[in-house]
């Protein structure tokens, strides 16, 4: 029996696991531009709920040739992704159809506007791009195999996407899988504190501008389809330029927090779909934050939050994490009455200093036990205490060099830390501003530094945050004392030589902190190095030295007669610099 064809696939093809391929169907958008997708299907009659991404990254590309090294570490390091699959169909942070599709689903890869074979300007998370995605979720609804369920699943750009969309609330829409993917475009993204993070200026070259369309034979050929990953057509590199609006460029000219992201950035209040966000511990500098930020702020009654560890994209793909996201889709997508409803709020796996995990279900977040405490900075003991010190005192620090040191410990019993930290600082710069580098840090008895390969970064340390002085203004509605929110909407300078109040977020984090060690706050002026080996990632341009691409190097955002300089931290008497920690009782 012959199958329902999708109109327009350049060919098709079912494969010996009976999955049915359309390859390159086209999709109109409300102004006559055609995108490029590519269905896999099972060979059957029938209606089955979709799972679709949008993103630039090449529905054609394979994920071992595009990201060779990353794969070769999940593949090594996690043998049951590789499992019950040819693999040939692998593509970079979406599902593999070959354990979806047997499943019932379909599995729909659309490039986005200016990307791989969909032409047009690129222009990264803009509405233009939501409004393509809304069209291409109805579009998927209404197939005739759909079953006009719709759900979203994919890492970072494909979940990142997923905020923004959800709060256009396109009707078949039934459910989102966000996995580990930024929801606030300046906090999480472009500027940590209101520091630039150079991340987007060497993504876009390259990721992205690789599998962009109109490089012809000049790009990838898809092995599978055997069509150019790129489009047919060949544009010169004026063309190219003119198609690709330079997200990097608007960052550099858009220090403050303003249109340019706010168009980037969802009205959680609009999303009330039916919501599983998954972050990752050592995702420092991109998304670990936006999943809790979105997770709690999203209006959806029906919301889950579940952290874990390992590299950016391993979980995803793992058994842990699939199942996961089967259950979730199952329940949603097809009705079954698998258990889902009964899932607890926040499933959290809890990290270990030899980078074990061990699963555990909660009902909140932050939890509702956690016993909120402060440690107080002494600067002439270099020293964190649980009791306030009566003297004043204070430090100074080069900016250039490691900054100051502040610690606590040994613990005389196992401690648990889990949730959002936050720094209270007293502080003065010899310049009319300063940028702030914060970095949690544990030691083993023997002096070793306990870090954990975080989302990209080998030697990822236990928490970071950031802040630029001027930038201190907070919003008194979003601030909580363990998650202070700054508004980022004007430059207060510094007056050298004036002590300044601070508060400093610092992101999520989870540690299991045995007797003995101990924990470290640093306080500088540059980015934390890892003293190690650097690692590299075939797809990153930056070394990997302890902040994987996520550094704040920029010399025009931060010029040397404003951020070279002494910053003075302040604590005792009526200054009393403070780390706030998140302790959970019975660990």
């Amino acid at each position: 029996m012959a199958l329902t064809e999708t109109p327009g696939a350049h060919h098709r093809e079912t494969t010996p696991e009976d999955i049915f391929i359309e390859w390159d169907v086209p999709i109109e958008m409300d102004d006559g531009l055609l995108l490029r997708a590519d269905v896999y299907r099972p060979a059957k009659e029938g209606r089955f709920p979709v799972l679709i991404t949008y993103g630039p990254y090449g529905k054609g590309l394979p994920f071992q040739q595009g990201y060779t090294t990353s794969w070769e570490i999940m593949a090594r390091n996690h043998p049951d992704v590789t499992a019950g699959s040819t693999n040939r169909f692998q593509n970079w942070e979406v599902v593999d159809p070959e354990k979806w599709v047997p499943r019932d689903y379909v599995c729909i890869r659309v490039d986005s506007r200016g990307a791989g074979r969909s032409p047009g300007k690129m222009d990264l998370w803009s509405a233009r791009e939501t409004r393509d995605f809304h069209d291409c979720i109805e579009w998927a609804g209404t197939l005739p195999y759909s079953n006009g369920k719709v759900g979203l699943d994919g890492i970072s750009y494909y979940a990142m996407n997923q905020w923004q969309v959800a709060a256009l609330q396109p009707p078949h829409l039934a459910a989102i899988c966000v996995w580990e993917g930024g929801s606030d475009w300046y906090r999480d993204m472009s500027h940590h504190g209101g520091i630039l993070c150079t991340f987007i200026a060497n993504w876009i070259p390259m990721q992205v501008t690789t599998v962009q369309y109109g490089r012809g034979e000049d790009g990838p050929r898809d092995p599978n389809s055997g069509l150019l990953v790129c489009g047919d057509e060949k544009l010169s590199k004026e063309e190219l330029a003119e198609n690709l609006t330079d997200l990097d460029e608007q960052y550099q000219q858009h220090p403050l927090d303003d249109e340019v992201y706010r168009e980037r950035t969802p009205d959680f209040s609009k999303i009330t779909v039916p919501l599983l966000s998954t972050g990752n511990w050592g995702g420092q500098g991109l998304h670990l934050r936006g999943n809790v930020e979105g997770y709690g702020r999203s209006a959806s009654s029906q919301k889950w939050l579940e952290m874990h560890g390992l590299e950016h994209w391993s979980h995803f793909y793992t058994d842990y994490g699939r199942e996961l996201q089967l259950r979730f889709f199952d329940h949603f997508l097809k009705g079954e009455d698998n258990g889902w409803a009964d899932q607890p709020p926040v499933q959290l796996n809890i990290r270990h200093v030899d980078s074990t995990f061990v699963v555990r279900q909660e009902q909140s977040w932050p939890l509702e036990r956690t016993e909120w405490t402060r440690l107080y900075l002494d600067a002439d003991a270099g020293t964190l205490s649980a009791e306030p010190p009566s003297a004043a005192a204070s430090v100074g620090y080069d900016t250039t060099g490691d900054g100051a040191t502040f610690s606590f410990g040994p613990f005389p019993e196992q401690t648990e830390i889990t949730g959002p930290l936050a720094a209270k600082l007293f502080v003065e710069s010899s310049t009319a501003d300063a940028d702030l580098f914060l970095v949690v840090r544990v030691f083993s008895p023997e002096g070793e530094e306990v870090v954990f390969h975080g989302a990209l970064d080998p030697h990822t340390p236990v928490a970071q945050g950031w802040l630029r002085a001027s930038h201190r203004k907070l919003d008194p509605e979003l601030s909580q004392p363990y998650r202070p929110y700054h508004t980022h909407d004007e430059i207060q300078p510094l007056e050298p030589g004036t002590v300044y109040e601070l508060d400093v977020e610092i992101w999520p984090t989870c540690l299991v902190i045995p007797a003995g060690y101990t924990l470290q706050l640093d306080v500088r002026g540059r980015d934390y190095v890892y003293p190690g080996p650097a690692e590299h990632l075939s797809n990153m341009k930056n070394p990997m030295t302890g902040c994987g691409p996520f550094v704040h190097d920029d010399p025009v955002d931060r010029p040397a007669e404003l951020f070279e300089g002494t910053v003075t931290v302040h604590t005792g008497g009526e200054r009393q610099s403070h780390l706030l920690l998140p302790i959970i009782p019975g660990a």
